[in-house]
């Protein structure tokens, strides 16, 4: 029998994907202004939010042995953060594209299965080759990205979207070095959750 917090987990997710949906597609054209406007936009979509803080969490929690065994907190710090500096850059390209004209096929499915894969390597803790990772990262980045592009317009709002991008991947990255050692049940609580999350995305697209 599923425990009443999982049951009511699972409702309020089902009953949040509608406005998830319809959340994105472009639906405003570009009718978000702003630096204001950009920095709480990534907030307004759950999706957008998890994948950001995902990005964050894999790179602390599956940080390559080399690294992980740095001898200075920097250094381990600078390592993980590689993966939320690609997101973030290729973020903005896609959104930049958008907002040129450019329209990649399937955005919302693969946003959704960004949550799906990130969500599982965030469990696992699986680490990637640095070049596979970035590629992974960056893929899932520009759709997200083109996602952004149709919704915000100008350089103030763009702008805004990254520094609010930035400030979730800092807090997944607090997380993932905080699941790293002893509390590592709650990195794979977290990135089931956040997998669950996306394969309902996908059912529901």
């Amino acid at each position: 029998m599923t425990p009443r917090p999982c049951r009511a987990a699972l409702l309020g997710l089902a009953a949040a994907f509608p406005l998830i949906a319809s959340a994105h597609a472009g639906a405003d054209a570009a009718a978000h202004h702003g630096l204001l406007a950009g920095l709480l936009h990534p907030f307004t979509g759950l999706d957008h939010l998890l994948a950001m803080l995902a990005v964050g969490a894999w790179g602390a929690t599956a940080l390559p042995a080399a690294d992980a065994q740095a001898t200075s907190p920097g250094g381990r710090v600078a390592a993980a953060a590689r993966l939320p500096l690609v997101f973030a850059a290729l973020l903005l390209a896609g959104a930049l594209a958008a907002a040129a004209g450019l329209r990649l096929p399937a955005v919302e499915p693969v946003i959704a299965a960004s949550l799906l894969v990130l969500g599982l390597l965030v469990a696992l803790r699986s680490p990637l080759p640095a070049a596979a990772a970035s590629a992974l990262v960056g893929g899932f980045a520009l759709f997200h990205g083109a996602a952004h592009g149709t919704e915000l317009g100008g350089a103030a709002a763009l702008a805004g979207m990254v520094m609010a991008t930035a400030l979730l991947h800092a807090a997944g990255l607090a997380l993932g070095f905080a699941w790293r050692g002893r509390a590592a049940w709650m990195a794979r609580l977290a990135g089931g959750g956040t997998a669950l999350f996306g394969a309902g995305l996908l059912f529901f697209a």
